[in-house]
């Protein structure tokens, strides 16, 4: 069985064996072969360039036998193709070139050429498709609508995002409207990833657990469900939601294919609160790379039996890899998931 058929097998719940394994944000400042081209490149030249795109997405499958390549590219694309660029802050984080105060603003966001601007994703999917394994999946992913209006309203990373949550308490209409834009884009945007080529997309609703608990659905559920809905004939959606653990049953009646769950939530608990037919995709700690390579054997080993028998798991981690990781703690990761029987 291939690692393409185990991933797609998995999200149908039919796998068998050991969980298929990638990595979220597989490329990055722990590889020296990414910190020598980001002398080179920009960040934003790197993933605008489908030649270099791709060559960041093939440097970790070309060290560790993972099962799926990411396509090397970032969530914040979509607000600056709709006209709202973005830039890396000097003392870090996001920082938007300017943010959107209100009703507005949001007759200057561009809903109608923003998938034609973001061309050279779906160049770089096809460009990876051929350079790839045929036996290995692609992905791809973007964010929700809810956690990209968060950095659009606040005007990059903060603390909290206040000024989305007063906009969406205040005025829900109008944020209604800004949510109903971003998710016209985004159903354009997933739908040309899948005739690129992808064998999945994840979306990451990293902002969730700022939503209260009466408004999950309104500011956040609801339209990812019709992202979902609209491509979910096409391609298999994964959500990761970093929220609360109780809200997974709640998660669990939308309509994405699949879950993926942070560090925090215990995947047996997660498993017996989602119906039987739901992948569950996680979730190791991030951390654990930056640790020893034996810790990570039998961390890796212990979560591996825990989930054992379950066809719908995909081992992941919890969140991002980190720049701290270490290359031999994740070349122990990968040999303790590929012997594991």
């Amino acid at each position: 069985m291939t690692s393409r058929t185990k991933i797609i097998n998995a999200l149908a719940n039919q796998n068998s064996g050991r969980p298929p394994l990638w990595v979220m944000r597989q490329a990055g400042r722990y590889l020296p072969e990414y910190r020598a081209l980001k002398e080179k490149y920009s960040f934003l030249e790197m993933v605008k360039s489908p030649e270099l795109a791709v060559e960041v997405t093939l440097q970790p499958m070309l060290r560790f036998e993972l099962d799926a390549a990411i396509i090397f590219s970032d969530i914040l694309v979509i607000p600056e193709a709709m006209g709202q660029p973005y830039h890396f802050r000097e003392q870090g984080g996001i920082g938007m070139n300017f943010r959107l105060k209100g009703k507005s603003c949001l007759d200057k966001l561009d809903t109608h050429e923003s998938v034609n601007k973001l061309s050279y994703v779906g160049e770089a999917l096809t460009l990876l498709r051929s350079k790839l394994d045929s036996s290995k999946a692609m992905l791809g992913f973007c964010g929700s609508p809810w956690t990209l209006a968060c950095y659009m309203v606040d005007g990059g990373s903060t603390n909290q995002f206040p000024k989305t949550v007063q906009w969406a308490k205040s005025s829900p209409a109008s944020f209604a409207l800004l949510l109903e834009k971003l998710t016209t884009v985004l159903i354009d945007y997933v739908k040309m990833q899948a005739q690129s080529g992808v064998d999945a997309i994840q979306i990451f609703d990293s902002w969730n657990a700022l939503c209260p608990d009466s408004k999950v659905y309104e500011w956040s559920l609801k339209w990812i469900d019709q992202i979902a809905d609209a491509v979910s004939d096409q391609v298999p959606v994964i959500l990761y939601a970093k929220a609360p653990s109780d809200r997974l049953k709640l998660f669990s009646k939308s309509k994405v294919s699949g879950i993926s769950v942070d560090h925090e939530t215990d995947l047996r608990s997660a498993r017996k609160s989602l119906p039987s037919g739901f992948t569950l995709q996680g979730n190791l700690n991030p951390a654990l790379l930056e640790s020893e390579p034996e810790i990570v054997k039998n961390t890796t080993l212990e979560l591996l039996n825990k989930m054992k028998g379950d066809p719908g798991h995909i081992l992941n981690l919890g969140h991002g890899i980190r720049p701290q990781a270490k290359i031999d703690c994740m070349h122990a990761l990968v040999q303790t998931v590929r012997e594991f029987n």
